[in-house]
């Protein structure tokens, strides 16, 4: 189906629907099995015939159409694609899920690996701690008495020693499977002591972490986020970029520069083939300087999917910029697919894989139109630089509205800032490294030059960022998506239009520039009345207490500080005279500096007990830099804050302060409070355990409070009768969708709904308010 270009050209998009056919059959064989993969493989079929027999029909009264045949042999092609896709997820998935090891892992039993490292280690937040998580090929499983050799992929998760095994290395451990959440490994694998090293890895791997350990040193002596960035816009190491940082990146739309995006390879590639070119190499052998520059990359960057994935798109991205770039871009955009979906079945499904290809494609099919609709008026270098991101953005729109729930309205300007030095820093960055391994001192001056272009990149994503509507919120269900595609489309169609004129092209921007610079009033928001708010930040707690005007007590900040920003502003609170952390579990206390960024924070407390250790230190590296101390709440002291009463119910003058250092004491520690705002009592309860909650109830008989946050998320480990008898009319729960620990628990809910309790939870309803109003208690919720 070729379609006519803005050049008199065609633009073939028979690849790209072969491409779409391929991930609708590896997604429909993901999702309903071999039975749902043939009723799709047919549909293409029945549709080709029926068109057949009516043209058919057509040539029997006027002499009809020699192009007939093809509609029926495209759909044929098409549902052989199709089949042919999903029959190799079906065969991919049954050889990841019916091997020795998964049946191993579905009996819980305890085996010894042997096998490859095939990804960095990366730190993942336990209940009790961190740990390393790192990805193997297993080679070989012993357990049961039994020993299989095999290749599979295995999530393991293992302490600190993992953190010093190379990738590449073939290594032996044992320890614990379990079933694996998804359908890109085995098993998940909890090992037990330290691995046992086998075998090095290979030379390609040793010599491209040489190239990252001599970039790492290059930008060492740089400030933290430079040091950071750096290598991520390089290589896609991202494991020391600042958590706010990174949000910040997210907001305006730059977070494919922290990781492995074509665009890296797109940069570092051509800057090699600029090279070659001006050393005489031609014809030929320039593709063999690209290819070695492909697999440069992907050795240096690392071979997860996610890197295959960015280095083929990468291809695809340098063949749309050569002759007749549009076409052979788009025809080399459906191969890369179909290539990408047969070899990995496993992308079809990965939010990385159809972001890429989104944004690939909008730049293809959407960039030419808009970049020549603004070159009217516009020098055409200004006009692509403006229309390559936007078009780009706008493809990958109503996906990632989907995963965050927010659209970013800077993207696109945040984007044409960070353009001019997005290059030199990534080249600079590549010759750092590779100039440190002949000598530190030269590798240093570039790893510097590397360090202050990505200062602006900083600079551009932290204003960008504090822009008063930098992201707009917007719905995660069916209609608002369905909307929003649709608006896509509309933009999509109408942009070349408005942005041919000067007028309306300019009056588009000064549009856009408005909606950002202006934060748009929310009808009803805060609701009129509101004392309390319990925030939906996902899996944690973070609560407000309204003291007066603008004016908040915050108790526990959840685990996302752009989260618990969001939330104080959008209930408009720019001063908090007293934050609260009950204990230093990390979805307590890990948002902290969203609450401590932009306000007047007056003092900060804590619970007496200084466990798990990394908690504490994140709160005191947070409360030192904005000139604050946090001190341990005091056991029964009763103040007043504006219009909130606050008394301290636990921990006792006499708890313990040090834990065993894991973090598994750290809830029966948890700071209770009273808390009395209009009249409303509320009792904000932590994670306090059943063993608490008894001594609770039995230093405090016949407690009667109006709202309860439920402790702990909701868990069922509860001491029930304590808890339906503070009589509460209101339970909030504040949880996180989908969590893996249960919560909140039907055992929790149920007996608290009998009593005539009206339950809200954040996962359902959003951010949970309690309100009064002429005396009558009453809730609103977000949703």
């Amino acid at each position: 189906m070729p379609r006519p270009d803005d050049d008199g050209a065609t633009v073939d998009l028979r690849m790209p629907l072969l491409a779409l056919a391929a991930w609708l059959g590896a997604l429909v064989a993901h999702g309903l099995g071999a039975v749902g993969l043939w009723v799709a493989a047919a549909v293409p079929v029945a549709a080709g015939a029926g068109l057949r027999r009516r043209r058919g029909a057509g040539r029997a009264t006027e002499q009809g159409s020699s192009a007939a045949p093809a509609v029926p042999a495209a759909a044929a092609v098409a549902a052989l694609v199709l089949a042919v896709s999903g029959a190799v997820t079906l065969v991919h998935e049954a050889r990841v899920a019916h091997n020795p090891v998964a049946r191993l892992a579905l009996d819980g039993a305890v085996a010894t690996v042997e096998g490859v490292v095939t990804s960095d280690p990366r730190t993942v937040a336990g209940r009790f701690g961190d740990r390393v998580l790192v990805r193997l090929d297993v080679r070989t499983v012993t357990g049961r008495g039994r020993t299989h050799a095999l290749s599979t992929p295995v999530v393991l998760i293992g302490g600190d020693a993992w953190r010093q095994v190379p990738l590449g290395s073939r290594v032996r451990t044992s320890g614990l499977l379990r079933p694996s959440d998804g359908s890109d490994a085995a098993a998940l694998l909890l090992a037990r002591g330290d691995p046992v090293r086998v075998a090095r890895p290979h030379p390609g791997w040793r010599a491209a972490a040489a190239v990252r350990s001599s970039l790492r040193r290059s930008v060492a002596h740089l400030p933290d986020d430079q040091r950071a960035l750096v290598p991520a816009l390089v290589d896609g190491d991202d494991t020391r970029v600042d958590e706010d940082l990174a949000d910040d990146f997210r907001v305006t739309g730059l977070t494919h520069l922290l990781a492995v995006s074509g665009t890296n390879l797109t940069l570092l590639v051509g800057f090699l083939l600029v090279l070659a070119r001006w050393v005489g190499v031609r014809g030929r052998w320039l593709h063999l300087v690209g290819a070695l520059g492909i697999a440069g990359f992907v050795l240096l960057a690392r071979t997860e999917p996610s890197v295959v994935r960015a280095a083929v798109m990468g291809a695809v991205a340098l063949l749309g910029l050569g002759r007749n770039g549009r076409q052979r871009g788009t025809r080399g955009l459906g191969v890369a697919v179909v290539v990408l979906l047969l070899v990995q079945p496993g992308l079809a499904v990965s939010v990385g894989f159809a972001l890429s290809a989104l944004a690939t494609g909008g730049i293809l099919l959407l960039g030419p139109p808009w970049r020549d609709a603004l070159a009217r008026w516009l020098p055409r270098w200004v006009a692509e630089a403006i229309a390559v991101p936007a078009t780009a953005q706008l493809a990958c729109t109503p996906l990632v509205a989907a995963i965050s729930g927010q659209v970013s309205l800077v993207a696109v300007a945040a984007n044409l800032a960070a353009a001019p030095v997005v290059g030199p820093a990534t080249v600079l960055g590549l010759a750092a490294g590779l100039l440190g391994l002949v000598s530190d001192a030269v590798g240093r001056v570039a790893g510097t030059v590397a360090g202050w272009c990505v200062a602006w990149l900083v600079s551009v994503a932290r204003h960008g960022a504090a822009l008063p509507s930098a992201a707009l919120d917007w719905g995660t269900g069916m209609v608002p998506l369905a909307v929003l595609t649709v608006l896509t489309v509309v933009v999509a169609l109408v942009g070349p239009r408005l942005l041919a004129r000067p007028t309306t092209g300019l009056a588009s921007g000064a549009v856009l520039l408005l909606a950002v610079l202006v934060r748009p009033p929310v009808p009803g928001w805060p609701p009129d009345g509101w004392v309390m708010v319990a925030c939906d930040v996902g899996q944690g707690d973070a609560l407000v207490l309204r003291a007066g005007p603008h004016t908040g007590v915050v108790v526990d900040a959840g685990p996302d500080p752009g989260a618990v920003d969001d939330c104080l502003r959008r209930l408009e609170v720019t001063r908090v005279p007293l934050l609260v952390l009950t204990h230093f579990h990390a979805d307590h206390v890990d948002g902290i500096d969203g609450v401590l960024h932009g306000r007047a924070v007056g003092a900060v407390e804590t619970t007496r007990l200084q466990d798990p250790p990394q908690g504490v230190r994140e709160v005191a590296a947070a409360t030192a830099a904005d000139g604050l101390a946090a001190r341990p709440a005091t056991y029964a002291a009763t103040r007043t804050i504006g219009d909130v009463t606050l008394q301290v119910l636990w921990p006792t003058s006499d708890s313990p302060t040090v834990g065993p250092g894991d973090g598994s004491t750290a809830n029966e520690a948890s700071v209770v409070l009273l808390a009395e705002v209009r009249g409303v009592r509320i009792l904000l309860s932590g994670d306090i355990e059943p063993e608490g909650q008894e001594a609770l109830a039995r230093s405090l008989p016949g407690l009667r409070v109006d709202v309860l946050k439920v402790p702990h998320h909701g868990s069922r480990y509860q001491d029930l009768d304590f808890l339906l008898s503070l009589g509460a009319r209101v339970a909030l729960v504040s949880v996180g969708a989908d969590n893996d620990y249960g919560h909140p628990s039907a055992d929790t809910l149920v007996p608290l709904e009998a009593t005539g309790a009206r339950v809200l939870r954040t996962d359902l309803d959003g951010d949970l308010v309690v309100v009064e109003r002429d005396g009558h208690l009453g809730t609103v919720t977000g949703r």
